[in-house]
């Protein structure tokens, strides 16, 4: 998938119609999944996305980020323009998961949904 058919995903999915905005969205949240990867596997998932979206995903990896699904839509919601509450960045991160999901092999999604805690799954869905 290229990243102008992934950021219209995302659009289609629930995520912000303005295409930067959806960048933008798209890039907080693949720096912060990024940050929870360990052993290579921001690498792995980032091997089947666009060229545009490897960096935000790798440039962190592995940092120790170890909170619950509930702090990151908080940490989210924060990076992403003003007024964007965490009831809307939940139904934006759902859209970003759900093109990732759409995005790469099942193989892959089951890889990081391994190394995410389980009140993540519902994001997937």
């Amino acid at each position: 998938m290229r990243h102008d058919e992934f950021l219209k995903t995302v659009t289609e999915k629930g995520g912000p119609s303005d295409r930067e905005q959806a960048s933008k969205l798209v890039n907080v949240v693949l720096e912060d999944l990024g940050k929870r990867l360990k052993g290579g596997e921001a690498s792995n998932l980032a091997a089947q996305l666009p060229q545009e979206l490897k960096a935000p995903l790798t440039d962190h990896a592995g940092t120790e980020t170890l909170d619950d699904v509930d702090e990151f839509l908080r940490r989210v919601a924060g990076k992403l323009e003003q007024g964007v509450g965490t009831e809307d960045a939940l139904a934006q991160v759902k859209a970003v998961f759900s093109t990732l999901a759409d995005s790469v092999s099942e193989g892959e999604i089951k890889d990081l949904r391994s190394q995410l805690p389980t009140g993540f799954a519902p994001l997937f869905a």
